[in-house]
């Protein structure tokens, strides 16, 4: 079991890097809340290209990281038992949330607000003082310790009785299953994103995307009980990956025809019942299903043997994940006076953005105390 999960661990570590990667392009023209904006999205093809990037990710990887963490919380509910399950959720999680809250997300603020001129610890204080709360990218763990709660609670309440973490494996599901979830998945975002459009944020997190959050925690959670990950194979995954092909240059396609029938920028894809809103509500579940089905089988088959490189990229990679905003944003602004390409920027500072980060949680995942959180 040790063996077949050194594939997982290394693909949280590379889709930590695709976070840090995600926004340093919305730092050079890509769509999305950052904390910094150097060049702002416009028409241009390198923003255009970022945009598409953003997009892509958007589609599949905070999914990919729900649906792993699912994966691990049935055993971990069932070895530690309720008490300890809750208290380890609210350390791991709870814990780097508020850190992020209180000290990282206002240290990140003002380390903007110092480059534009304006105060460093005016910021902080200011912030403070308003009990201005900010989640950044700790959202995820906002929404994990609340899924990991409502879980335990299922179980407690509704659920199979805590057992010694034993399967009960089933076939994987067959390829109408994916065609179908996906189009289910679809339906229910474009549903909730007539309330809620995305790019909108409910207590700090944004509603419009959690029909696919939740599905795949879900799945992640029956992928562990029916190990379904150990039986999955490119026949299984045959029907996601196909529609993935299709799917995946629609949305640029798209983008291009409402681009040139309403102008730059004056198309609603976020909510609604547009065909635009339409189109990207089904298309993200579609590519998500084959993304992450093609990065298990291809991580499962090439990168599962035991690496010193990997274990060290792995043990940070939360850490990576908690630190990385005040790194790239003091890097980028460190770069403001570079004048290079925005592809060029992109490139480089997300290169330095990952090294420095891994190297700075180094020290962090050492430390007696925060070792046990990160």
């Amino acid at each position: 079991m040790a063996q077949r999960d050194l594939y997982i661990d290394r693909l949280r570590s590379v889709v930590t890097a695709l976070v840090i990667l995600h926004h340093t392009a919305i730092t050079y023209g890509a769509i999305g809340g950052w904390f910094w904006h150097e060049i702002d999205p416009s028409g241009a093809p390198s923003s255009q290209l970022l945009i598409l990037f953003c997009t892509t990710n958007q589609a599949y990887f905070m999914g990919f990281f729900f649906l792993l963490a699912g994966y691990f919380t049935p055993a971990s509910l069932e070895r530690k038992g309720y008490a300890r399950f809750i208290s380890d959720r609210f350390l791991r999680l709870g814990v780097p949330l508020l850190a992020f809250g209180l000290i990282l997300g206002p240290l990140t603020a003002a380390i903007v607000n110092f480059a534009e001129g304006d105060g460093f610890w005016s910021a902080i204080f200011w912030l403070w003082r308003h009990k201005q709360f900010i989640n950044g990218p700790l959202w995820f763990a906002q929404a994990l310790l609340i899924f990991s709660l409502a879980y335990g609670a299922w179980r407690a309440v509704a659920g199979s009785p805590l057992s010694p973490s034993q399967r009960t494996p089933r076939p994987v599901p067959p390829r109408r299953w994916w065609l179908l979830s996906a189009l289910g998945v679809g339906a229910a975002a474009l549903a909730i994103r007539q309330f809620v459009p995305t790019g909108v944020n409910v207590l700090g997190l944004q509603l419009g995307y959690f029909a696919t959050y939740i599905f795949l925690y879900a799945a992640g959670i029956a992928a562990w009980r029916y190990d379904w990950l150990r039986q999955l194979n490119w026949k299984n995954a045959r029907a996601g990956v196909i529609a993935l092909l299709v799917a995946w240059p629609l949305m640029p396609v798209g983008s291009a025809v409402a681009h040139a029938l309403n102008g730059p920028g004056k198309s609603n894809f976020s909510g609604g019942f547009s065909w635009t809103a339409i189109l990207y509500a089904l298309w993200e579940p579609f590519v998500a299903w084959g993304l992450i089905a093609a990065w298990l089988l291809a991580f499962r088959a090439h990168m599962n043997q035991p690496s010193a490189l990997w274990a060290w990229l792995n043990r940070r990679a939360y850490a990576v994940y908690i630190i990385h905003p005040p790194v790239l944003v003091g890097i980028s602004l460190l770069l403001h006076g570079w004048a290079a390409p925005a592809l060029v920027k992109f490139g480089a500072v997300g290169l330095l953005a990952c090294t420095a980060t891994w190297l700075l949680a180094d020290p962090l995942v050492r430390l007696p105390g925060v070792r046990s959180v990160v």
